[in-house]
């Protein structure tokens, strides 16, 4: 039980990261929607996702081809 814990806290530490690092920056996807990430989620079945400010919808972090640094 005790790895099982641990896999979930690296986990979460790792969302807490990537919001930190995605929230507020601008961002451009492949499909040519840019923006500011809104949000971050994390969706048991695709994995990191975000929304963008004036899109509806949520991306995969995956499609991010340039971001603000």
């Amino acid at each position: 039980m005790v790895a099982v814990k641990t896999r979930a806290f690296t986990i979460l530490c790792e969302f807490e990261h990537a919001q930190t690092e995605l929230i507020g920056k601008c961002v451009a996807l492949s499909d040519g929607k840019a923006g500011t990430v809104e949000r971050v989620y994390l969706d048991e079945l695709h994995g990191l996702r975000i929304t963008i400010s004036g899109h509806d919808g949520r991306w995969p972090v995956s499609t991010i081809k340039f971001a603000e640094r």
